[in-house]
This record gives C-alpha cells, sequence and structure tokens, in this order.
C-alpha cells in the first residue's frame, strides 16, 4: 500500500571532497545543497587539494577557488564559474551561501592542512568550518547514510 509521506532513502550524506578541481567541488557543493534543501543532514569534509577551495580570499580580493583548475585540464574555475553564471547554473560562491544557509556542516581536515602547510586561519571567516580529524569526519556519518568521495 503506498504511503502519501515521501520516503528518504538515506538519514544523511556524508561527502569527503578530495579532488582539487573546480568542477568536482562545484558539484560536491551540489550535492550538499540538494540534500539539506530536502532535508536530509549534510557533512563536507575538506581535504588535500579541495582544501583551496576554502581558502580566503587573496590580497586582491579575488577568492582562491577561482583558480583551481578543471578536471579535463580545460581552463580554471574562474572562467567556468562566470560561464555557469551566464547559463543560470548555481555559482560556487551561491552554493556556498546556500549551503552554509540551510545548515551543511563543513569540515576540514587537520592532517590535510598540515600537508598543504595551510593554517586554518588561512580559510575563509564567512563560514562555519570545523577543523577536525578523520575520525570525527567517520563519527559523524550515519551507518544508513551514504559516504561519497569526490
Amino acid at each position: 500500500m503506498p504511503s502519501d509521506t515521501p520516503r528518504r532513502s538515506i538519514d544523511k550524506l556524508s561527502v569527503v571532497v578530495f579532488s582539487g578541481h573546480f568542477d568536482k567541488v562545484h558539484y560536491a557543493l551540489t550535492l550538499a545543497a540538494a540534500a539539506v534543501a530536502t532535508d536530509t543532514p549534510a557533512t563536507l569534509f575538506f581535504t588535500m587539494g579541495a582544501l583551496r577551495a576554502l581558502q580566503a580570499p587573496g590580497a586582491d580580493g579575488q577568492a582562491a577557488w577561482r583558480s583551481l583548475a578543471l578536471s579535463d585540464g580545460d581552463g580554471d574555475g574562474g572562467t567556468r564559474d562566470d560561464d555557469f553564471e551566464a547559463r543560470g547554473v548555481a555559482t560556487l560562491e551561491e552554493l556556498l551561501a546556500a549551503t552554509t544557509e540551510m545548515g551543511a556542516r563543513f569540515l576540514v581536515c587537520e592532517m590535510g592542512l598540515r600537508a598543504l602547510g595551510l593554517e586554518a586561519g588561512a580559510l575563509r571567516d564567512d563560514i562555519a568550518i570545523e577543523s577536525v580529524g578523520a575520525v570525527t569526519f567517520l563519527n559523524d556519518a550515519s551507518k544508513h547514510g551514504t559516504v561519497l568521495f569526490v
């Protein structure tokens, strides 16, 4: 007998954002935004090259993620993001704002920060970012949820 109540297939989305490629970071944020928009909690765990997407803007005010390469090697994040905006696709800044406003949890890997020689203070201050270890991320994941590696 069908139910009138929509059924969710997972109770939480946990994403390891590892790749430092703009298009992969963009899509990880897209998935997290979709999850929280449908009342599914989401946690993003940024590490290694993906940490560059959360770096504070440079002295020129330019967002650090704009210089991220594309996975196909054809351009950079800034150019692709400008193209997305022109086509009505959510920009990386829009996705960051949406996931933050809707309550997605942003974690950064302490080991990844050390591996890249970054301090937690080098990250954006407009997003609540927690610097944690992999154990914290795994403990945050749900046994009835989904863990993705991007």
